[in-house]
């Protein structure tokens, strides 16, 4: 493994032409998508080389509108379109390259977070609607202090995913705010850190999940912040006019990092289907898509992805129709959102196990798409927040008249 490095580059763009005022249908989006899922997939090779996204795909994106799916209307917004879009895209495009779908939902749910955060923040991250960011949650090793206005803040945060592209960086830390201590993502703007390189990664290489490295304190002001735990969020609801600012955070977040994994299934599936469709056994030469074997396989893996797409789909409209009512989530609510997060991860990774196992030996090779995305998905899935064991037991325990005890619900 090549030692880490500390690199100072940063993302530029020349900026592309904005409409705040366009409609557009969630119909409109997916076939944006799917065309923007086809590019991707044609430099999938060279994302995971580059191990960051290449230039070409955050224009792509861009170009289309896909990076203002879940923004606020008042920053370049879709009327009408809320967080149900962005499920349908984001899988697509990580069917097309598993570390681009993976960024793109990782930027895209700071995109709608921002809007729970102080008016000066907002404004300050949408300077221009096309912003990028990046986030490391885990506050072990930071350090935050009081001081005039905000605070100082230093430290170290892995897993930064696109983090080479970010304009921002969403940094969790523990702040020494009144009556007690709260955990929160500090705002800091690329300007302020150091990337270091370590992202030697077996999946999702192309991410570039780098760490973050603040060496000497930097000031961050009060209002650049966001909040972890579920707050009174209905002055956004009324501000922004969208359904999902009146959701928990800690049962709506994970929907985001699910959507990559399970469109990757997506993509080794259509992968699978391609390669049978043409592939010839190496005694015989008998027609591999004559098998049943390969059939019963690609049959079952098709009907789970179809499954888990549908229990996640459900659970957002719920979530959407809920909010737009004013309803509240019921722990019991709350719990099952959790396990079909994680159920559906779990899904992802059954089906691509399924599939790699009857890919033959031709799909270890770099240049088949299949081990590009048995691996990808598997490193999606280690994801904390998609974790089968904990949300299953939480679930369990509430039916069976416990507490809860599983992580973010």
């Amino acid at each position: 493994m090549a030692p880490a490095e500390i690199t100072t580059g940063s993302h530029e763009r020349e900026g592309a032409g904005v409409s705040t005022t366009e409609r557009v249908s969630k119909n409109d989006l997916i076939d944006r998508a799917e065309e923007v899922a086809r590019q991707v997939g044609e430099r999938a090779d060279e994302t995971e080389k580059l191990r960051r996204i290449p230039e070409e795909n955050l224009r792509a994106l861009e170009e289309a509108g896909l990076t203002r799916v879940v923004n606020p209307e008042r920053f370049g917004g879709y009327p009408g379109i809320d967080y149900d879009t962005f499920f349908e895209v984001g899988q697509r495009i990580a069917a097309g390259c598993g570390s681009t779908g993976w960024c793109y939902s990782v930027a895209m749910v700071h995109n709608w977070h921002v809007g729970l955060a102080p008016e000066k923040m907002q404004e300050e991250y949408y300077a221009s609607p096309l912003v990028w960011s990046s986030s490391a949650f885990n506050p072990s090793r930071a350090k935050a202090e009081p001081a005039d206005g905000g605070w100082t803040v230093s430290g170290r945060w892995d897993f930064s995913s696109g983090v080479d592209h970010a304009e921002w960086a969403f940094l969790g830390a523990v702040v020494p705010v009144q009556p007690t201590p709260d955990y929160r993502l500090l705002m800091i703007p690329r300007s302020d850190f150091e990337i270091v390189d370590d992202w030697f990664a077996s999946g999702l290489e192309g991410t570039g999940s780098k760490s973050i490295v603040i060496d000497e304190p930097v000031f961050v002001p009060a209002h650049r912040y966001l909040p972890m735990h579920d707050t009174e969020t209905s002055e956004a609801r009324r501000v922004h006019n969208r359904a999902t600012y009146g959701l928990p955070i800690g049962a709506f977040l994970p929907t985001t990092l699910v959507t990559p994994v399970v469109g990757m299934a997506q993509g080794m599936l259509d992968s699978f289907e391609d390669r049978m469709i043409t592939r010839v056994t190496a005694f015989g030469g008998q027609e591999m898509k004559g098998l049943v074997n390969i059939q019963l396989r690609l049959a079952e893996s098709a009907a789970d992805l179809d499954a888990a797409r549908e229990l996640l789909r459900r659970d957002l409209r719920e979530l959407i129709e809920k909010a737009a009512r004013g309803e509240q989530l019921t722990v019991g609510d709350r719990v099952r959102l959790r396990r079909d997060h994680a159920y559906g991860s779990m899904v992802a990774t059954r089906v691509a196990q399924r599939l790699f196992d009857a890919s033959g030996g031709h799909a270890l090779f770099r240049s088949s798409p299949l081990q590009r995305f048995h691996r990808d998905i598997n490193a999606g899935s280690h994801q904390v927040v998609l974790g089968w064991d904990e949300q299953a037991e939480s679930y369990g325990r509430h039916r069976l008249g416990l507490e809860p005890n599983g992580f973010m619900w």
